[in-house]
């Protein structure tokens, strides 16, 4: 069994804003009939238990939504507290939490810091590109509860990084996105597309295509090339000099199987990907299962397979160990045919043509200092 990790959602797709982008939303049809979705303690510590007793070189916890933070902050308290109490000796435990940034102040905050969990705040850029999407239950944009949330953060030393989807609102401004960003005193980045679509193939109205995608990606790496290499670290390319000097994937996207992590919903319920949460797709419950028996499921593994059945245009491609097909549901546009190119397949293309010279350079560099 390869390490894997937990992408936790104890409050399923329930959350305080309405982001039109938000793809985890439509999850609450999964749970019809129940107002408010969260999870129990016995759920929460059994889930904790029953991870922390297989054989793991880091125990490593994603709390996502949603939005988590709903909880409140005596649930973050809770989880260490569990954690402790089940660890092996010497346990390396990781917990990070994905959060919008706008039910964050000082109490929240301290509790954040008192358990080392490392924050990830969504930020799409200035207030005009992130409250395009981003907007209250009452259609107010969001940007400036976001900053102050940022702030109480920075004041209590919780450590973080900055998250932005790139869609129609900030899609053709990637230098400014950066160096707003930079601005802010973000220094730790990273860029998601946003790339959904209708029943019948079209994409939605926010999402972008994978040339743009690629140009937007393109334009991100011009402004941190030229001075930022060593001071800003944007995952999108630490990944890529991962594969280039380990031939180590640290994004599920860059490996060629997709088992590397599972969700589990505030019932318990357990599903292999977040892309993936769909009721056809359910391993079992940590109520009831073991992860042990769950990895070893038919469905776990031909889940994990699809990975590697790309298009049969992609084994002849320079860029396919770096690619490794993207991401299968960016293939799935209509149906599950994992050898469909993935819709962003011309801006990777782009992007690597581009970039892999200078990349080259920055893991040769990296190598020469002993491995980075």
């Amino acid at each position: 069994m390869r390490p894997f990790s937990l992408l936790v959602k104890p409050i399923s797709a329930d959350c305080n804003i309405e982001c039109e982008y938000c793809f985890y939303l439509e999850k609450k049809n999964l749970y019809p009939g129940i107002p408010r979705h969260q999870m129990p303690g016995a759920v929460l510590e059994t889930m904790i238990r029953k991870y922390l007793q297989t054989p793991q070189p880091t125990w490593s916890f994603g709390w996502q939504g949603g939005e988590p933070t709903l909880m409140g902050p005596s649930f973050f308290r809770r989880i260490v507290e569990l954690q402790e109490k089940h660890a092996p000796r010497g346990a390396r435990i990781a917990n990070g939490l994905q959060t919008n940034g706008t039910l964050l102040n000082d109490d929240f905050a301290q509790v954040l810091a008192e358990g080392k969990y490392l924050v990830g705040i969504s930020i799409d850029g200035p207030a005009e590109m992130h409250d395009r999407y981003r907007r209250s239950v009452t259609d107010r944009g969001t940007h400036a509860e976001v900053l102050r949330g940022l702030e109480a953060l920075r004041r209590n030393k919780v450590e973080y990084n900055v998250l932005t989807l790139v869609s129609r609102a900030n899609v053709d401004k990637p230098r400014e996105v950066y160096r707003y960003l930079r601005e802010l005193g973000l220094d730790y980045h990273q860029y998601i597309p946003c790339v959904e679509f209708e029943e019948d193939g079209s994409p939605r109205s926010y999402s972008i295509s994978g040339e743009e995608w690629g140009r937007f990606l393109t334009g991100i790496f011009d402004e941190w090339i030229t001075a930022d290499t060593r001071r800003v670290s944007v995952r999108n390319f630490d990944a890529l000099l991962s594969v280039m000097v380990h031939n180590t994937p640290t994004v599920c996207t860059n490996g060629t199987h997709c088992r590397q992590y599972f969700v589990v919903e505030h019932n318990g319920d357990v599903y292999p990907c977040d892309f993936f949460v769909q009721p056809e797709k359910r391993l079992g419950n940590v109520m009831s299962d073991h992860f042990a028996q769950m990895w070893r499921a038919p469905l776990f593994r031909s889940f994990g397979r699809a990975k590697k059945e790309w298009n049969s245009a992609c084994e002849g491609c320079e860029f396919l160990r770096y690619c490794a097909g993207d991401c299968p549901k960016n293939r799935y546009v209509q149906g599950e045919d994992p050898t469909q190119l993935s819709v962003l397949c011309p801006g990777w293309r782009h992007f690597y043509g581009h970039t892999l010279e200078e990349f080259r350079k920055l893991a040769r560099s990296i190598t020469d200092q002993g491995g980075g």
